[in-house]
């Protein structure tokens, strides 16, 4: 699902920017370019980086 129009953002490349380290709005702002136009996109963007970032926590910390 495309998270930000301005810049043709999806959910899933969002959720691959942070299996690559992506853990901030900062950094996926200058990975994708999220944010950077309208803004409107921002409150789904941080919704859906607050949900990898806590299924990578769990990842790590079921390997553990």
């Amino acid at each position: 699902m495309y998270v930000c129009i301005c810049k043709a953002v999806t959910d899933g490349q969002i959720r691959e920017a942070v299996s690559e380290g992506c853990c901030s709005m900062r950094e996926l702002r200058q990975c994708l370019g999220v944010a950077t136009q309208c803004g409107r996109c921002a409150p789904e963007a941080r919704q859906v980086l607050d949900a990898a970032l806590a299924h990578e926590a769990r990842g790590i910390a079921g390997a553990a």
